[in-house]
């Protein structure tokens, strides 16, 4: 692969981090915290490929030169390698990046991942009225090491995908990020009360309930699950950030 095409390989790697910051497309891959760090780096990679071409056109003209009489005794050329053809499977990622948007994670990695709950170092304070909208990493970890002082008694609102656990327990997930999708693990909350009839696994649902003290260890790694007594459930569309950033807060 020659200059050109090396900054063809930049430029178009550049242009991809610069359409997925500036859509929706890069919260599949990283949280939204760090669009503009991607920004950034599109930018960056932008600039070196616009001055790779830039140096290697100057480079180009000056061979086209008139060329300066030879020195005596000048050793032999040697026989120029093409570049191996394979080194262009470089620039499938960039057209899977650019056309094919992978699905968020969803029941499979989370039945198979225990429970990553984290004891959150401090507990935000709380609106004194109407229904507590919380993430459900926010909930998970007031229920667990608060012990639900701060939910008892309030209306509570949660949003996640359902998750069935191998003994047909639901539960409503999130995965949550330190940094991208990569690392991402799920906080579950385990559903009981009035459990909509009929469950789809990955099915995003908005959970209408009150705290519960009942909770159970995770099959997979013996982590803490807590419970939500649910009195209302419907299904919403996928959120534009699937993920959670709520981690440790």
């Amino acid at each position: 692969m020659n200059r050109q095409a090396q900054s063809a390989v930049l430029f178009l790697l550049g242009a991809s981090l610069l359409h997925a910051g500036t859509t929706d497309l890069y919260l599949r891959y990283v949280k939204a915290g760090l669009r503009p760090l991607l920004l950034a780096a599109g930018a960056v990679l932008i600039a070196t490929a616009l001055a790779t071409a830039w140096y290697e056109r100057r480079a180009t003209n000056r061979k086209k030169s008139p060329p300066t009489p030879p020195a005596p005794a000048a050793s032999p050329a040697q026989p120029s390698h093409p570049e191996p053809r394979i080194s262009w499977l470089l620039v499938l990622p960039l057209l899977a990046l650019i056309l094919v948007a992978p699905p968020a994670l969803g029941s499979y990695s989370a039945t198979r991942t225990g429970t990553s709950l984290q004891e959150p170092l401090a507990y935000p304070a709380l609106p004194a009225t109407g229904p507590l909208r919380l993430s459900v990493v926010d909930y998970a970890g007031r229920a667990v090491y608060d012990d639900g002082r701060t939910l008892t008694g309030r209306r509570i609102q949660l949003t996640g995908f359902l998750a069935l656990d191998r003994d047909g327990t639901p539960y409503l997930v999130r995965m949550a990020l330190n940094c991208c999708a990569a690392d991402a693990q799920p906080v579950k909350v385990g559903l009981t009360g009035r459990i909509p009839p009929v469950l789809q696994p990955d099915t995003w649902l908005e959970i209408t309930g009150t705290y519960t003290p009942h909770r159970v260890k995770d099959p997979v790694n013996d982590g803490p699950i807590p419970f939500i007594e649910v009195t209302a459930a419907r299904p919403v569309p996928t959120p534009k950030d699937p993920y959670d950033e709520t981690w440790n807060t």
